[in-house]
Parts: C-alpha cells; sequence; structure tokens
C-alpha cells in the first residue's frame, strides 16, 4: 500500500484499507491501473525552490508592473458589461463576512440576514422592472436568456424562440447551448437597417402556432430604444407565445419598465447595479415575470418568501417554491441552478437603496445628456455617420466609418491607434454584423467627462486622418 499522505485530504491507513475493501481491490496502484504507464509521473517534478512571502510578493508585483492600470485608460467599452460608479457604502456592505458569499443560504435559522437583504433585493427589482415575482438571482443575462427560453417552452408546448437580430454574440451563443439540448429552435428576427427597431412584418410572417417565445431587449444591444413594444407583444400573445424582454436597469430610471408594456418575463444584467466591471465578472442575472401561478411554478432559481413564526409574533425570511429545484427533484427541475449571485445581489440592493427612485432617474440623465454630448462630437468629423441608427438611444450608440472608394478605413485599426494614447473606443462590429460595414459600438456613463469625450473625438479624428 502507498505510503503518500495528501496533505489536504488525510485518509488514515485503516481508511484507505477500508475504501479499497470497499472497491474490491488490495492498493492504491490498482485504482490507477487503467491509466496507461508511460503517461503516469514517476520521479521528483522540476519546479524551483519555494519562495518567501517577501520574495513571492515582489514577483508578482515586478509581472503586474507589465500590465497598464484600468484608471489610466479612457474607456467607451459597453456591450453588456459597463462601468458605473460604485458607492463606497456599497462596497462597504459587501465586505462584510456576513454576506461574503455566493453559497445558497439553505439553513434558513441561522441566515436571517442573508435571506433578507435577498428578499430587498427582490423587491427593489421586481419595482423597478414592474413585476411581482423576481428570484434570487441567475449567473448573468446570457444564463437567464437560456432559462426564459426554457421556461416558455415548458409552459407553451412549443419549441421555436425568436430573438433580435442583433443580440450580443456571447448571449446567443449561451443561448444556443441552454437549448439545443432541449431541442429548441432559434431563429432571428430582421431589423430594420435604418432604423434598428424589429421588422414587424417579417415578426408577422415568422410567428407560428410552434413559437413559445419571443424576445427582444430594450435598449437593444446596440444602444436603441425599441419604439414597437406594445404591437411586438400583441403578436407574441395573439399567436400564445411569452413576450420576453431583455433589460439595462440603469435604463429603468429614464424609460418605461417592461411590465408597463405586457412583458411576462424580464430578464437583463445587473452589473451595473453596484457591481464593478472586474475583469468582465462577476456578473448578475435578473429574472422576473408575472403573477401567474402557471408561470411562476416554472420560474427557475430560488425565491425568497417573508413568513412568520406560527404564533405570528415574529417574521422570518426562508427560501420558498424550492421543488423547482435540482437539489430536490433532481432531473425533474425545472432549472439546474444551485448556486446563485448572492454578493451581487446584495450590491445591487444596497446600490438601489442609495440612489433611491430621484438617484436613479438623475443618473439616467446624466448618462442621456453626456451620450448626446458624445454624439455631437463625432459627428462634427468627416467621414463618420453617427448615429448608425436614426432611433434613440441610451447610452451606447453606434457609429460607422464612410468608406470613400479610394481608401478603405478599418475600425479595428482605428481602435488600436487610440488605444496607444490610452482610450479605448468600442467594440468593433464588422465580424459579427457585417452589414453593418465598417462600425462600433461605444458605451458612455456617468463616469466620462466632457475631456475624456474631446479627447476620444480628437484621437478618432487624428487616426482618421492619418490612416
Amino acid at each position: 500500500m502507498s505510503t503518500f499522505r495528501h496533505p489536504f485530504l488525510p485518509n488514515a491507513e485503516r481508511q484507505q484499507k477500508a475504501m479499497l475493501a470497499k472497491l474490491g481491490i488490495t492498493s492504491v496502484e490498482e485504482l490507477f491501473k487503467d491509466i496507461p504507464s508511460k503517461f503516469r509521473f514517476r520521479g521528483k517534478m522540476k519546479i524551483p525552490e519555494g519562495l518567501s512571502e517577501t520574495e513571492v510578493r515582489h514577483y508578482i508585483e515586478s509581472m503586474l508592473e507589465k500590465n497598464s492600470k484600468p484608471g489610466s485608460f479612457a474607456s467607451f467599452l459597453g456591450g453588456g458589461v459597463w462601468s458605473h460608479m460604485v458607492p463606497e457604502v456599497v462596497r462597504s456592505v459587501t465586505s462584510r463576512t456576513e454576506f461574503y458569499t455566493a453559497y445558497t443560504p439553505y439553513q434558513a435559522e441561522i441566515s436571517q440576514g442573508m435571506l433578507q437583504a435577498l428578499f430587498e433585493y427582490q423587491s427593489l427589482i421586481a419595482e423597478l422592472v414592474d413585476l411581482p415575482v423576481v428570484n434570487a438571482s441567475m449567473y448573468d443575462w446570457a444564463s437567464a436568456l437560456g432559462e426564459a427560453a426554457l421556461m416558455t417552452k415548458r409552459l407553451t408546448k412549443r419549441s421555436t424562440f425568436l430573438i433580435p437580430e442583433f443580440i450580443a454574440p456571447n448571449r446567443r451563443a449561451v443561448l444556443a447551448t441552454y437549448t439545443a439540448p432541449a431541442n429548441v429552435a432559434i431563429k432571428r428576427v430582421p431589423s430594420n437597417s435604418i432604423q434598428g427597431r424589429t421588422d414587424l412584418e417579417q415578426l408577422k410572417k415568422m410567428i407560428s402556432s410552434n413559437v413559445a417565445g419571443v424576445y427582444i431587449e430594450n435598449p437593444a444591444y446596440l444602444g436603441y430604444l425599441e419604439p414597437d413594444v406594445e404591437a411586438i407583444a400583441e403578436i407574441a400573445h395573439d399567436a400564445g407565445a411569452l413576450f420576453v424582454v431583455g433589460v439595462d436597469p440603469v435604463s429603468l430610471g429614464v424609460i418605461r419598465p417592461p411590465g408597463d408594456y405586457d412583458a411576462d418575463i424580464v430578464i437583463g444584467e445587473g452589473q451595473p447595479l453596484g457591481n464593478g466591471v472586474d475583469f468582465g465578472g462577476s456578473l448578475l442575472g435578473l429574472f422576473a415575470c408575472k403573477d401567474d401561478r402557471k408561470i411562476l411554478r416554472q420560474l427557475p432559481g430560488r425565491l425568497i418568501g417573508l413568513t412568520t413564526t406560527k404564533e405570528g409574533e415574529k417574521r422570518g425570511f426562508v427560501m420558498t417554491l424550492q421543488a423547482r429545484e435540482q437539489h430536490i427533484r433532481r432531473e425533474r427541475a425545472t432549472s439546474n441552478i444551485c448556486s446563485n449571485q448572492a454578493l451581487c445581489a446584495v450590491a445591487a440592493a444596497a446600490y438601489l437603496c442609495t440612489l433611491g427612485p430621484t438617484g436613479l432617474r438623475q443618473l439616467g440623465e446624466r448618462i442621456l445628456q453626456l451620450r448626446h454630448y458624445t454624439e455631437q462630437k463625432l459627428s462634427s468629423i468627416e467621414g463618420i455617420l453617427v448615429p448608425r441608427f436614426q432611433a434613440t438611444h441610451f447610452k451606447e450608440f453606434v457609429f460607422s466609418i464612410d468608406e470613400p472608394k479610394e481608401k478603405r478605413f478599418s475600425v479595428q485599426k482605428i481602435m488600436e491607434k487610440i488605444s496607444q494614447e490610452k482610450i479605448l473606443g468600442g467594440i468593433p462590429l464588422n465580424q459579427e454584423f457585417p452589414k453593418l460595414g465598417e462600425s462600433a459600438l461605444v458605451c458612455v456613463t456617468e463616469l466620462h467627462t466632457k475631456e475624456n469625450i474631446d479627447r476620444f473625438a480628437a484621437s478618432i479624428q487624428h487616426a482618421l486622418e492619418v490612416e
């Protein structure tokens, strides 16, 4: 028998013997006999000797010095992860050890603080999207979209899900991963090439008795607002399909909530609510639905409820309707979401409480002003078409480069040039959406200033002149 003792799995010799006996073998060597000998490492690993803590710190810091620090760049990147101000009060709340976990609070009697925070999160998001039932939470917008598509299939017993033509590539990829095993057909509804809005005539042609859900994003991935939300809802409902809407929650301080135009399911990305960019995550998937018993029973993830003691004297928070979940129903569960983004949800609750309805509206108005100013600055540059779509935008918009016959400009090259001036100028779109030509998606938030917007425009103009 091997004398090796793993430092973090300290099985005593008698425990090893008991396990081997249970397996019907006599040695650890026999346990791994299926691995060919030539692939099994024997001898001493060629790794350097260990370093002291001080030496490791110096080594890591020298490596990090090669990286550019985020604060040294003016970033106009968006596309699903957005830079917003995170108030210090939010950081203070989320740094408390009582909240510092994403694990599900199964033991209600010792998790009242976390459960209450999540209950408040659900209540705040419900008010924001104007739908009464919110779960506590999904991994991100993309996984929420996948779950929404599967939910529409379960509710309607249909197998086609319609999505917009212009949708984030990562969301579409995750959606395909979720729906392929369930044999859900994903079809893209064409958009108006001038205004970006959903082509209603094409939608009417594509809608059928096999469509489970119609999905739109408002604001759209490319930043414009969808003006025909009521008409799309009516088309979907007349065909017996569910109407699903994806949102950036920050926009709901200044535009109508989806519940107001009869959305059945609302999803979105909660990252801008008090969560940093953090290398592209962690993210926070929003998921809400109507208070319809049939729909509610198919809602993925967990719900936190408020109850009282038997005597009714004290209140308490609990996880409710857990029978949908994998840890109880296994393969018969409606969702395999058994973890969540609890810490990010707590941050969102703290953020919304800090801003309040007036603060959220003021934030939205400030973003609209800065976005408009950025469009104006870019539109003054010869050779730039901005915004690409003739529509109302929130914080993101597309600009395109006119392409004279004698010279072809590349958005990718221009973005690379201005990055040398410490400006991250936007997301090139020509690979994902060739019909848009040389275009880029630009994001403006309250963190931008007149000075860095002016510098952005000047850098674009200079790059065009020397291209």
